[in-house]
């Protein structure tokens, strides 16, 4: 069919009835879920890509899922060809360097057959987190070595042979599962999904037929990498360097170097990762897909974040990690913690900020959340909860930041409500707070961390979840650093302990206190507003030592105020 017979308004709706599909794929999936790390923390990605493998269309779940589908997609094909497909099949994958995820984080894939048409035209993508896969450790794997401490690794199989459940290998996942009620209502929930996007692609087909959908869908791809390089073309040429560094990899204390070179080339965008460490003993290695997630997930915030996500938005970027090195993970490296994704999101950012204004300064660069296992004390059944906190993100030079939202790699993502932990764990709040003075000082201060202290009503395990306790977070401009993250273990006892990721034992009573960072200063603190100075001291954002000693400025208790010798010299200098 010629171009002239594609209008722009069959465009727009053919791309809206993808996103409509890939949106219903999503609702399915999180009201039918069992566990909430779905549900409710969103813990998972979905898309639909053409024919040719390209992602027509994705649905918000964990940001950094964007266009994760897509490796693991081509590694699915490469491995067992397109041909291989009947109508009903379902594949799932978990193979950690093929996925762009960690173990735990299971892939279902289906083809959609149209009649008339030979092989697959489309592929329905569903990632999802699952609680337990018989890795050696319950909750999260924190000190593993090699994959096969991980848990159960299944290569791309048919778990649904033409609509029918291969009990057989279900029957394996249930019995290398400590939590398999769960793992198998997941996983019901997970086709369930699949199978309403099959039958709105269907319905697309049915009404546009094949011959429009595909020009419609290449005009929309040309577009999207013409939208794309525009907008890389808008930014400086050049080449920029940033660093960073994660606490350790589980097993020594060593901080490990993550490190990345961007270089812009009219409209080319290239995020080089050799400058980092290379693969680590524990289990901080990423897979090269998840690497690649993670730059193509800024990039596009960066160039085209009004857009909705597909293929060509992506063809300007190109991401380098060689073989062995700490982004580019290869058997059997131990690939768990996924922590190193999101203390390294931000540096792309952090290179750029020598050059492009509008970048912000740090967030709080972790995700300082907990882990609970064990035995609820009331239904005598097993549990495992999980929570990611808020943090502080960084100052803009236009804004603050703001106050106690998911990490930017996981910024589409939800904390776990309290009613949850409470009622499925043996976990009580005592207290839940943003932290005063948290926040990088600055024109434009960060946003401020939570604090989270935590009794226990049961005996239970924990397990401290966060990577970027030992360094902290940057401001930009002459802003200031924000607090650290941490987890304070037995407050206030001779076992009062700090750490950073870290599992451990809660008898009855015990407790913690988790304190997440704020986000990092824009701007010299002496150049805020005396108006957002008071406001700020008068909500407890700013202590009166922080007023003083940060932003110039002497708060008595009566609300009066004077600026010190040192804020007034820069602003006689100014």
């Amino acid at each position: 069919m010629s171009q002239q017979q594609c209008s722009p308004a069959d465009i727009e709706i053919i791309r809206n009835l993808f996103l409509s599909a890939a949106e219903q794929m999503r609702r399915t999936l999180v009201r039918t879920a069992v566990n909430a790390v779905i549900y409710e923390v969103l813990d998972f990605g979905i898309s639909i890509a053409d024919r040719s493998k390209r992602m027509i269309s994705e649905a918000a779940g964990i940001t950094s899922f964007i266009g994760a589908n897509d490796y693991a997609i081509g590694k699915v094909l490469e491995y067992m060809g397109s041909k291989q497909f009947n109508e009903g099949d379902i594949v799932m994958m978990n193979y950690p360097y093929w996925n762009s995820a960690h173990a735990a984080d299971a892939l279902l894939m289906a083809p959609v057959f149209i009649p008339g048409i030979e092989g697959p035209e489309t592929y329905l993508c569903v990632r999802a987190h699952w609680l337990d896969i018989g890795a050696k450790d319950w909750g999260y794997v924190i000190d593993s070595t090699d994959m096969h401490q991980e848990g159960l690794i299944l290569p791309p199989v048919k778990l649904v042979k033409k609509g029918i459940v291969d009990e057989e290998i279900m029957s394996i996942i249930r019995f290398n599962s400590r939590l398999p009620d769960l793992i198998i209502g997941d996983f019901n929930a997970m086709v369930s999904s699949i199978r309403t996007g099959e039958r709105c692609v269907k319905e697309a087909y049915e009404k546009f037929g094949a011959d429009l959908i595909h020009e419609a869908l290449d005009t929309l791809v040309r577009h999207s990498e013409n939208e794309s390089r525009e907008a890389v073309r808008k930014l400086p040429n050049g080449t920029w360097e940033a660093h960073d560094w994660l606490d350790d990899d589980g097993i020594t204390d060593d901080m490990i170097r993550i490190a990345v070179k961007v270089t812009i080339d009219g409209d080319r965008f290239i995020a080089d990762y050799s400058g980092s460490d290379p693969m680590a003993v524990g289990p901080v290695s990423l897979p090269v897909g998840s690497t690649i997630t993670m730059a193509k997930t800024y990039f596009k915030y960066l160039t085209t974040p009004y857009s909705a996500s597909n293929h060509g938005h992506y063809a300007p970027l190109e991401v380098i990690a060689p073989e062995g090195n700490l982004f580019h993970a290869v058997y059997p490296a131990a690939t768990y913690v996924l922590w190193t994704k999101m203390v390294a999101f931000e540096l792309i950012a952090h290179a750029l900020s020598q050059a492009v204004e509008s970048i912000p300064a740090s967030s709080g660069a972790d995700l300082p959340g907990f882990m609970s296992m064990g035995v609820q004390y009331q239904t005598g059944k097993q549990f495992i909860v999980s929570n990611n906190e808020g943090i502080g993100w960084g100052g803009t030079y236009r804004h603050d930041g703001a106050n106690a939202v998911q990490q930017p790699s996981g910024s589409s993502s939800r904390n776990t409500s309290i009613e949850v932990l409470e009622h499925t764990s043996n976990v009580f709040h005592e207290r839940l707070e943003l932290i005063t003075d948290s926040a990088g000082p600055g024109l434009h201060r960060g946003g401020l961390g939570v604090r989270r202290d935590v009794s226990f009503a049961a005996d239970s395990e924990i397990i401290s979840q966060g990577k970027k306790s030992k360094t902290l977070a940057w401001g930009l401009k002459g802003g200031g650093e924000p607090s650290r993250n941490e987890m304070v273990v037995w407050p206030g006892t001779e076992k009062e302990k700090r750490v950073g990721m870290y599992r451990t034992f809660m008898k009855k009573g015990e407790s913690f206190a988790n304190f997440s960072a704020g986000g990092g200063g824009w701007g010299h603190a002496y150049e805020r507003t005396i108006e957002k100075i008071l406001d700020d001291v008068k909500n407890e954002y700013i202590s009166k030592n922080s007023a003083r000693d940060d932003y110039g400025v002497i708060v008595e208790d009566d609300g009066s105020w004077s600026e010190t010798v040192e804020r007034l010299s820069r602003h006689a200098r100014n």
